[in-house]
């Protein structure tokens, strides 16, 4: 004759409630794991886009490079005519069609190229400046005029030193280093080829732009070499019609 009272004993209920806590630990570390891996893969993601962000903001930068001759000295006077244009291995200032914040279709820009060093000293980033190019005068604010330079020790022509601060943006971040260079003939170099610094008075037939990360890692892009040629059909010596 079975019994009346059927049940479970306290052994079995605390078999059952260490299955179910082993069960529910299981489910929570398979969750941690995976919102840890789409973290991670959402980072990656993010870096990538970035990295091909910067990429096609450099190439759309160069590729709208305009030939400009900035005047320079007093406004009252005739002041010196340049082309506009300053390339050095760490710096570099030119005009542009294209802007950060219109793309192609807003005013050109006077750029501004900076290599500064990275956070905690980690590295260099790149950083960009930007000022609405408005005419000749609005670029010869940036330049002193030709004069020895301390840093080439030649005579070249001179410009005020880049000044970074909050308006400034960053291009790439995390570089092992970053330095430009610029391909064309200069004064007493008749051969074209590359050089870390721009001298001459023309503006250069090429330019490159060379970075690599800090670390390397398989599932990041690395930012990569951009070299993109100078179409420049005009002499400086001649008088053009500078809108």
């Amino acid at each position: 004759m079975k019994s009346s009272r059927a049940g479970v004993t306290l052994i079995e209920v605390l078999i059952a409630v260490s299955l179910l806590s082993v069960l529910s630990v299981g489910i929570l570390m398979a969750l941690r794991v995976g919102m840890n891996a789409l973290d991670k893969a959402d980072r990656k993601l993010m870096d990538n886009r970035r990295a091909v962000g910067a990429m096609r903001i450099l190439e759309q930068q160069l590729a709208g490079f305009i030939p400009v001759i900035a005047v320079g000295g007093p406004a009252d006077a005739a002041g010196f005519r340049v082309p506009f244009f300053e390339g050095r291995a760490r710096s570099m200032r030119f005009v542009s069609t294209y802007s950060l914040g219109e793309a192609e279709r807003g005013l050109p820009q006077i750029l501004e190229f900076q290599v500064i060093p990275g956070e905690q000293g980690q590295g260099v980033r790149l950083v960009v400046n930007e000022h609405v190019y408005t005419g000749p005068r609005s670029a010869g604010v940036f330049c002193l005029g030709p004069g020895p330079d301390p840093e080439l020790g030649i005579d070249a022509q001179r410009f005020l030193p880049i000044a970074v601060g909050p308006r400034s943006f960053v291009l790439a971040d995390h570089l092992a280093f970053c330095r430009f260079s610029y391909f064309g003939p200069l004064p007493g170099v008749p051969i074209e080829s590359w050089h870390p610094a721009w001298v001459s008075p023309r503006w250069p037939l090429g330019i490159r732009i060379e970075m690599a990360p800090i670390e390397a890692d398989a599932g990041r892009l690395k930012p990569v070499t951009v070299t993109a040629p100078v179409h420049v059909d005009r002499y400086p010596i001649f008088d053009y019609v500078d809108f």
